[in-house]
């Protein structure tokens, strides 16, 4: 299985020279996703080191990673951004995305799975499936991403590979299949056993030493060939061809096996689980060849789906290269060197540097300037990008994340990429007046690199109020300002960032009358306000019979009632999850406008709101805290202290974990008392759940504070 030889791909690397153009079938897209501290980046950088990519390890520890070139990300040891590479393994070409684990920057993982055609899911072998390895793998499956699982860290004291295991299937619901066992455990542990070739190799942790075949030891031989039966067996319940040839009796070749495993992996019927310790440079030989076995290269996708602009019908792309050039761009960087880089993923057809296209998204030409191959921050010119390529581009003024990138002649709407809303806020104000212009433009190119990070200006306080997905996510936000945007700036303390929300249906008249000489405005309108499923936003309905209202007057009514949501009704905070539509209206001739009709909808809104008994929305956040059993009693007496819901408790040896739901007001400071009575032994992570009611006493609060805050302003 671990071919030691250096290929031509690898050679040719060294040499300085740029491999050519890859046939697709040779091409692997990537993402490397885990939870926080699982070793993605270590991993990674073992990759590049292996293919011949660095000619160094890079430690996360030390800050010396190819892949975190961030100083933020150096000081922190995270991964805040994700970063593109690219390198070559076995006559293949791999594109990687190495994602950030911390919950705060899921956005990161999203757009890359949106783009990828595999993903490698890395698990700590003592933590298990946490917290954030759930979130993305929810977001490997709306994706349909095919995957491979690594357990890292099986040189760690307390690493357990089949519990592990175990935990993939009950908490992910997935379908394991191992394809290797660990040889040794612990502090003993020293390679693999490949269950496909039915053989074992040592690894030495001097990473030039080439892996060793080794003997199989005779007390793990029963063992081997149980896991290796039970492979065989998983495999005939999802693929017809082991099937047949396991109940004819037939032997099953290694060959069979993997061409079985590679059917079913990109099928999504099962997942290939593999081993090792990035760390003690064991391993990652094996996981490079389980990526090009087992992976799609974009062949193995199907056929990317779009909507004709012009039509509205549903179309789909090939992936070829004389096929009409789609793209999907899933990142915006400011580069402090070059610029404004759009990073794309080519799905159909191939674009030159200089060449024109077209942005569906925004109806707008566009000009592509300089084609870029990204190595983390370091940057390659290429003069093409052709089909399966995750390039960078210079020159795209007006494209953003989410956009199609087509030919002006053969216009094409992809699927977008939706992300979560911010959960948390804080109020921030240049120190000087030459601090307010860079703040500014600091803001605004934050604002389009993260699509969760939202920039406000209340107009009530005079206040800039940045929201995002936590404490951490607003930390970075505003360090990155003192030091890539050199802006000094006043921080406040972290708010919640509530919404509002209605209980019952209602039906509300909008109207709009000034006479002031000359022309005057009406707009009179009738809306139907209904509440919606969590988190299902805002949707609009014209049905309007007849022509009570102008056509041209419905968008203004629309963009009425969206604006009056967003400015709040009873406590200044968003309004979600509601339906209004539009059922009945009257306009003037002489007097109607686009701006009373827009007026009327945002009355209308406000004054349903009122009466559709208004409720206050909180964000709810799953908790998971990891902690020696004695504390466990402590732990979760502190989090019902905190209005919170024990979900599960487990325990495993001396190690307990309690999972919970709190309100995300009540976990500011959590990890100092957490500290506190663990005496510094646990760990937990937060990620946001969803949004909940809150309680009429909260809420009046809450409400009675927002007007305080108010009345100090006016």
């Amino acid at each position: 299985m671990v071919n030691t030889m250096v290929n031509k791909s690898i050679q040719a690397l060294q040499d300085g020279a740029t491999p050519g153009r890859y046939p697709l079938e040779r091409v692997r897209n990537i993402g490397i996703i885990a939870h926080i501290d699982a070793g993605k980046t270590t991993v990674t950088e073992r990759i590049l080191y292996y293919t011949g990519r660095t000619y160094k390890i890079g430690e996360v520890d030390a800050g010396t990673t190819v892949m975190d070139w961030m100083q933020q990300e150096r000081e922190r040891g995270i991964t805040i951004k994700a970063a593109a590479t690219t390198c070559y393994w076995h006559d293949h070409r791999v594109n990687i995305i190495d994602t950030p684990g911390h919950v705060d920057f899921t956005a990161e993982v999203e757009r890359s799975l949106r783009v990828l055609d595999g993903g490698v899911v890395i698990f700590d072998a003592v933590a298990g499936v946490e917290a954030q390895s759930e979130t993305v793998w929810r977001q490997a499956n709306r994706y349909h991403v095919p995957r491979i699982c690594f357990i890292n860290k099986m040189d760690r004291m307390g690493a357990n590979f089949e519990r592990t295991i175990s935990m993939i299937e009950t908490r992910l619901r997935a379908k394991p299949l191992p394809i290797q066992l660990p040889l040794g455990s612990e502090e003993t542990f020293e390679g693999i056993i490949d269950l496909v070739e039915n053989e074992a190799w040592r690894f030495d942790t001097d990473p030039d030493s080439p892996p060793a075949k080794v003997a199989i030891p005779e007390s793990l031989q029963a063992k081997v060939a149980e896991f290796r039966q039970a492979l065989i067996e998983k495999l005939a319940e999802n693929d017809e061809q082991i099937m047949t040839a396991y109940l004819g009796d037939t032997t099953i070749t290694p060959a069979e096996l993997k061409s079985a495993l590679r059917r079913v992996t990109l099928a999504n019927k099962g997942v290939p689980i593999i081993c090792g310790s990035a760390l003690r440079n064991r391993g990652i030989q094996p996981l490079l060849d389980a990526v090009v076995s087992y992976l799609p290269s974009p062949l193995d996708m199907p056929p990317v789906k779009a909507t004709d602009n012009r039509s509205g019908s549903e179309v789909t792309r090939e992936p070829r290269d004389d096929a009409p050039f789609t793209a999907l761009a899933f990142k915006v960087v400011s580069d402090p060197f070059v610029g404004r880089l759009v990073y794309f993923r080519v799905y159909s057809g191939k674009i030159k540097a200089g060449a024109g296209i077209y942005n569906a998204a925004r109806g707008e030409k566009e000009r592509i300037g300089r084609l870029l191959l990204m190595h983390a921050n370091h940057r390659e010119e290429t003069e093409e990008a052709s089909t399966g390529d995750i390039v960078a581009s210079l020159g795209l003024k007006n494209t953003f994340t989410g956009d199609t990138l087509c030919l002006p002649t053969q216009p094409v709407l992809l699927e977008s990429i939706r992300f979560p809303q911010p959960v948390l806020s804080i109020a921030i104000e240049p120190k000087t007046r030459a601090d307010q212009d860079r703040m500014a433009e600091a803001l605004q190119k934050l604002t389009e690199e993260d699509p969760t990070f939202k920039v406000n200006f209340n107009e009530e306080t005079g206040q800039t109020i940045i929201s995002g997905m936590g404490e951490l996510h607003l930390e970075v936000i505003v360090a990155r300002m003192l030091t890539e945007f050199k802006v000094a700036a006043q921080v406040g303390k972290p708010q919640v960032a509530y919404k509002e929300t209605i209980t019952t249906p209602v039906e509300v008249e909008g109207k709009f009358i000034r006479q002031s000489g000359g022309h005057g405005q009406f707009g009179r309108v009738f809306v139907e306000l209904e509440p919606l499923e969590r988190g299902k936003g805002f949707e609009f309905v014209n049905a309007i019979r007849g022509a009570a209202i102008p056509r041209n007057f419905i968008p203004a009514v629309e963009a009425g009632i969206k604006e009056a949501m967003e400015a709040g009704v009873i406590a200044g905070y968003p309004v979600v999850d509601v339906k209004a539509t539009l059922t009945d209206g009257n306009y003037h001739e002489v007097d109607s406008s686009e701006l009373a009709f827009k007026m009327a909808g945002s009355i209308a809104l406000k004054s349903g709101v009122n009466k559709a008994k208004p409720v206050l929305l909180e964000p709810i956040m799953k908790l998971e805290v990891v902690s020696p059993q004695e504390f466990l009693g402590d732990i979760i007496g502190d989090i019902n202290s905190r209005r919170g819901r024990i979900e599960a408790i487990d325990t495993q040896g001396e190690t307990g974990s309690v999972r919970a739901f709190v309100p995300l007001a009540e976990t500011f400071g959590y990890a100092t008392t957490l500290r506190s009575i663990t005496q510094g032994r646990a760990t937990h992570s937060l990620e946001f759940y969803q949004y909940k009611e809150l309680s009429s006493e909260l809420a009046d609060e809450i409400m009675g504070k927002t007007t305080v805050r108010r009345s100090l302003h006016a």
